[in-house]
């Protein structure tokens, strides 16, 4: 690590992420892996508030040394609270993709700039990295 790497705890780190905006899941995140969402585009808003389903993205952070891996998905949040994994209809498609591409923007200034650490897409990432131009 950098010798100015700035180390935080969990708990301060579960604030800083929080402070990005309204996308940490506190409940779904741990020490190893944190949790972000976005419910970007409501999918029908003539059913009621409860019962409503949104188009959005998930992202995961993982902690490893050095740094944070992350992996994203994108589907439908439905009105059970999960997150299915699907193809988000072109009509939706464009802001779902911007709201992810400011988050990432954001969180990654956070982690490489004040952090002073790396952020790199997972292995596993079945989508384009995040942060750079097609």
């Amino acid at each position: 690590m950098a010798e100015d790497t700035v180390i935080l705890s969990h708990g301060r780190l579960l604030t800083r992420f929080a402070a990005l905006g309204p996308y940490l899941r506190q409940k779904k995140s741990s020490p190893d892996t944190y949790f972000f969402d976005c419910l970007s585009a409501c999918v029908n808003a003539k059913k009621a508030p409860e019962s409503r389903e949104f188009w959005g993205w998930w992202l995961e952070l993982s902690a490893r040394e050095g740094g944070f891996d992350y992996n994203y998905w994108f589907g439908k949040f439905d009105d059970k609270g999960n997150w299915q994994e699907e193809t988000v209809p072109a009509k939706s498609s464009d802001e779902v993709v911007a709201t992810l591409e400011s988050f990432f923007t954001k969180i990654r200034g956070f982690v490489e700039g004040d952090l002073q650490l790396t952020v790199t897409p997972a292995g596993n990432l079945a989508h384009p990295k995040l942060g750079e131009d097609a």
